[in-house]
């Protein structure tokens, strides 16, 4: 599988990296207020897409956060309704079976 997974990475390497290549005309970006940004369009691409992935990680963080502090909250719930009930966090046992009487049947 790590085979596959290099594999895939490579091919994507190298397809990107010729998409890289035929890119490079220049092309402005125009903004308000008679700014204008120059740059090759495959950098333009890069950065938007950066800016992109950015804007999505930090949408999702009150989502994360909010449940790494939920679970949290269940875990502590958890080890108080176990130690009112008295079994702690002991592991339940197995029934005892003698292996010899087992065998014998």
């Amino acid at each position: 599988m790590k085979f596959v997974s290099t594999l895939v990475g490579i091919v994507l390497f190298v397809l990107f990296f010729g998409f890289a290549l035929k890119n490079t005309q220049e092309v402005d970006l125009r903004f308000f207020l008679n700014y204008e940004l120059r740059g090759p369009l495959v950098l333009m691409l890069l950065a938007f897409f950066i800016a992109g992935a950015a804007l999505g990680i930090l949408a999702l963080a009150p989502t994360v956060f909010r449940q790494r502090r939920q679970t949290s909250q269940h875990k502590n719930t958890i080890q108080a309704l176990q130690s009112a009930a008295g079994t702690g966090s002991a592991q339940p046992t197995p029934d005892a079976v003698n292996p010899a009487q087992k065998l014998a049947q």
